[in-house]
């Protein structure tokens, strides 16, 4: 039996189908119910689930048509919760803040006179750019129980985050921002997290099933920072790297938060023999190699044994890509900056839905390709407005943008 049939009949078993009973037959109708029955059971928690899901859609008429209109409104949500189930999972772990950015660009923050009040954090930006993408993720860490803490989690929440994975800590309080935004959309930070809720994550608050379940562990560095989230940040690394699944590093330096440059570095590094894909800006290859990023013996220098992918990104001038088998770069989208913050995690979560998507990408040069032109139009159109989650493009906006530098 066909997957669609399968779903007509859930919508059939809730009550909207007995306006057709008698067009059905006994027999038929014998059939429907039988094969619904045993679809729920194999497919749903219960029947009230279903009911839950398409309360809001069906009519319960006894007329045909009405009744048809209303089992196409339900097997439409079906079809894509369905849709949703078979979608490869990307758990996102680390930190969830507030970024204060200012309302006027090119001002120190002494100089501003007003803030805007946006969520952000690099891996909960990702969790985000992923379900707006279309794909599906979960995200990991730590939140003050204040206002702020509830705020973001219902954030991740309303852009369809699953957030099994958090939890609140009541005796410390959420991570906040206050980022400076140049005259070029460029960025500055001051961090106030000392500590803050998601620096006390520990290895037994860490949701294990979820990790074991995802088919990619994305992660950055600043959870490496001080224990216990150090801990519990390699242990979710280990849960990841024994079930198979895998693991996606974006370093996202943050030195103000390190204790020093060195420390910064070795910390860094620390974890970098362990990933599978690591994405880092041609700022971070200067800063942690101390050489010159365009070189590419230079950023082959930050190659391992296990790596299968290490991405450049290049801000508006696109990315360049190494694999023990080709290496080349991506050309980039010149857009009017507005506010660079998010615009690399918007571009990791581009690039992991397309890889969650199709794993063969990682050994085919022109599928890898097309996915980074994707992520660098994802980077580029997220520059466009203030703030990092408020400005993760839909893939049509990234399309559009792609098409009008095609002409």
């Amino acid at each position: 039996m066909s997957s669609a049939s399968k779903t007509w009949m859930v919508a059939a078993s809730i009550g909207a189908v007995e306006a057709l009973k008698d067009q059905l037959g006994v027999c038929r109708w014998n059939y429907v119910i039988r094969s619904v029955n045993q679809y729920l059971r194999n497919n749903l928690r219960s029947v009230s689930q279903a009911k839950k899901l398409s309360s809001s859609s069906f009519d319960y008429t006894n007329k045909t048509k009405q009744a048809e209109e209303s089992l196409r409104t339900v097997i439409v949500k079906l079809d894509f919760s369905q849709k949703m189930a078979n979608t490869p999972l990307i758990v996102s772990f680390g930190e969830m803040l507030i970024d204060f950015v200012p309302d006027t660009s090119g001002v120190s923050l002494a100089e501003s006179t007003g803030f805007l009040k946006a969520p952000g954090g690099a891996p909960a930006n990702v969790a985000c750019a992923i379900t707006k993408l279309g794909g599906k993720s979960a995200f990991i860490g730590k939140f003050g129980d204040d206002e702020f803490g509830h705020m973001l989690v219902n954030i991740l929440k309303k852009n369809g985050v699953n957030s099994e994975g958090v939890c609140f800590d009541t005796n410390a309080r959420t991570a906040l921002a206050f980022v400076t935004l140049k005259k070029d959309g460029e960025r500055e930070f001051m961090f106030y997290r000392n500590p803050s809720a998601d620096m006390l994550l520990k290895e037994s608050e860490l949701n294990k099933d979820l990790i074991k379940k995802a088919k990619i562990f994305h992660y950055g560095s600043i959870s490496l920072i001080s224990e216990p989230c150090r801990a519990a940040h390699m242990a979710a690394m280990k849960t990841a790297k024994d079930a198979g699944v895998l693991l996606s590093y974006d370093p996202n330096v943050r030195l103000p938060l390190w204790p020093s440059t060195e420390a910064a570095i070795e910390g860094i590094k620390s974890i970098w023999n362990e990933a599978d894909i690591i994405k880092v800006s041609d700022d971070e290859v200067t800063f942690l190699t101390r050489g010159d990023a365009e070189k590419d013996d230079v950023v082959l220098s930050l190659m391992h044994d296990k790596l299968k992918l290490l991405i450049v990104t290049d801000g508006e001038k696109g990315c360049r890509y190494y694999t023990k088998k080709f290496k080349g770069r991506v050309p980039g989208y010149a857009v009017k900056a507005v506010d660079t913050t998010g615009a690399g995690d918007s571009f990791v979560g581009a690039f992991l839905v397309s890889l969650g998507k199709d794993g063969s990408i990682l050994d085919d040069e022109g599928k890898l390709k097309e996915a980074l032109a994707f992520a660098n139009a994802c980077g580029a159109v997220c520059t466009t407005q203030k703030g990092a989650i408020p400005a993760l493009p839909t893939p049509s906006d990234a399309q559009k943008l792609m098409k009008s530098k095609s002409k």
